[in-house]
């Protein structure tokens, strides 16, 4: 059984959530504080932050930044009122799986996160699929045995959403892949407003995927994955 961590200040929400979660077969926990959440951590990793982001003793932001931090695969899902896309974008910035805003359905959360749920444990029962890639000078190896990915013989942390995309583009290399899809497959869904998501986690794989220029920008369309299959 999952265990889930709901960090929500409203106490009907909050044990709303709670409940729907425990009637769909998951262990969750809700915590009306960070810091209720926090020493909650000291004890158990749970499998999945469901995080709001205005609390009463602190920024859901940074606590979610600290746990991604201390835990960096674990998988996080805010679910807060601030529906600016700035807001959103910072979300996915900080290495969240998902945004949902409120007011929200809790059928659409629980569906949501079981297919988070699928898509992780798909990568982690995956077997015999080590593939290496190369660009000038250097070797990509993505162990999805593991789920590790290597440059240089050196481990990169990605986060859970990060590691799908990579997966994607380079499992599709040399073909250009649009935005859209790269929703569709990673995320399980295709919203126009949700295209600055990509272009987000992108950003921030560039930064980790060092040294090499893995990724290319085709402008007015989207991504190709540049290694070559070695």
């Amino acid at each position: 059984m999952k265990l889930i961590y709901v960090v929500e200040d409203h106490d009907v929400i909050r044990d709303g959530v709670v409940q729907y979660l425990s009637l769909s077969g998951y262990d969750a926990r809700g915590f009306g504080t960070i810091a209720g959440a926090r020493e909650a951590f000291s004890s158990a990793v749970p499998d999945l932050l469901i995080q709001d982001v205005m609390l009463p003793d602190g920024d859901g932001f940074s606590f979610a930044k600290e746990m991604k931090e201390a835990y960096p695969r674990l998988p996080v899902v805010f679910l807060t009122a601030r529906i600016e896309e700035s807001d959103r974008i910072l979300g996915f910035e900080l290495g969240a799986d998902d945004y949902i805003t409120k007011p929200f359905s809790p059928k659409e959360l629980v569906l949501r996160i079981q297919a988070l749920f699928r898509r992780i444990d798909d990568t982690s029962t995956s077997t015999d699929k080590v593939y290496t890639y190369r660009d000038e000078d250097n070797v990509m190896v993505i162990d999805d045995n593991e789920h590790v990915l290597t440059i240089n013989g050196t481990p990169v942390t990605l986060t859970a959403a990060e590691w799908r995309i990579v997966f994607f583009l380079a499992s599709n290399t040399p073909n250009l892949i649009t935005r859209s899809q790269i929703l569709e497959e990673c995320f399980d869904y295709n919203f126009e407003s949700y295209e600055r998501v990509v272009d987000t986690h992108i950003k921030n794989i560039r930064a980790k995927l060092k040294p090499g220029s893995w990724i290319d920008t085709v402008r007015g369309y989207g991504y190709r994955f540049s290694g070559k299959k070695a």
